[in-house]
């Protein structure tokens, strides 16, 4: 049996994942693992999804090589994929070791305090290896957990000259994500390009209503009986990027737009941990404005 090569060549006994999507055509899923039984890979796992009204289909699996076999490189794998697969097809071959993440934050410590605690107990498939925040408030909690903590301020700066800083802090650890645990600065266009769909935020409603500022005063307003939070990929729309993961819970007419704050921090939380837990994991596929989540 054959092993699967990283990316630098070296051969790799872990686990790997294979993501296909592409134009739908019969016989696809047989093309996919015949291609993965000639290369005598072991599939794990494997989800399958077709958009009927798009045409299109997404395939992740996890395969393993045995112990000891020659290696196949990453390239040879997704090669022979996509020669077996539609015109177009997008092939490939992720790794499943802990990813480097940079996480941003400005003064809310919930969001940040959890993706902390889950790290350090190990159930994160990914590691923070940085925290960058817009004011000095964080910094104790996270030295805490022995996490470098950046203070990039952005007082007495231009716009520019502030995402400039902040984009070297965030460069300098090369971070395969970076998480927005309640950062409270609206980022350039240009900023957003720099880094494609490697952003993940928590926004505190759940979207697309009351995007923007203030959601709870909004929600308030309009007397609704369920509140929620919403994890999506940055664009540069404010909030209206693709969707990864929501969540709810019901209020009544008694809640304050304190207490529904208050009850909104434990949800926005989890969304966002299980968004970042889905991203790194590999099984988030953009879908236009819309994501598929395998």
């Amino acid at each position: 049996m054959g092993a699967v090569m990283s990316q630098s060549g070296n051969t790799t006994a872990s686990r790997e994942i294979v993501l296909v999507d592409c134009a739908d055509e019969v016989g696809l899923i047989h093309r996919i693992t015949g291609v993965l039984q000639e290369l005598l890979l072991n599939i794990e796992s494997n989800q399958e999804f077709v958009d009927a009204n798009a045409g299109h289909f997404f395939f992740r699996a996890e395969v393993t090589p045995p112990a000891g076999a020659a290696g196949v490189p990453a390239e040879q794998l997704q090669s022979q994929l996509a020669a077996a697969l539609p015109a177009g097809a997008c092939v490939r071959v992720a790794r499943t070791d802990r990813k480097p993440i940079v996480v941003c934050a400005t003064r809310e410590p919930h969001c940040l305090g959890e993706l902390l605690l889950l790290d350090a107990v190990g159930d994160l498939p990914g590691k923070i290896v940085a925290v960058i925040a817009n004011h000095d408030t964080l910094r104790s909690l996270v030295e805490r957990f022995g996490v470098p903590f950046h203070h990039v301020s952005h007082e007495g700066v231009s716009r520019e000259a502030h995402e400039a800083a902040l984009a070297a802090a965030i460069d300098g650890y090369a971070p395969e994500v970076i998480v927005l645990a309640r950062y409270m600065r609206v980022l350039s266009e240009r900023f957003v390009d720099r880094y494609p769909q490697q952003i993940v935020n928590i926004h505190h409603s759940f979207l697309p209503a009351f995007a923007g500022a203030s959601p709870y005063r909004q929600a308030f307003a309009r007397g609704v009986k369920i509140i929620g939070a919403t994890a999506h990929f940055v664009t540069a729309e404010l909030d209206d990027g693709p969707i990864i993961a929501q969540d709810v819970i019901h209020i009544d007419h008694a809640f304050t737009p304190e207490r529904m704050a208050q009850a909104g921090r434990d949800v926005e939380k989890l969304v966002l941990a299980r968004a970042v837990r889905l991203v790194l994991e590999d099984r988030v596929f953009l879908h236009g404005r819309r994501t598929v989540v395998l």
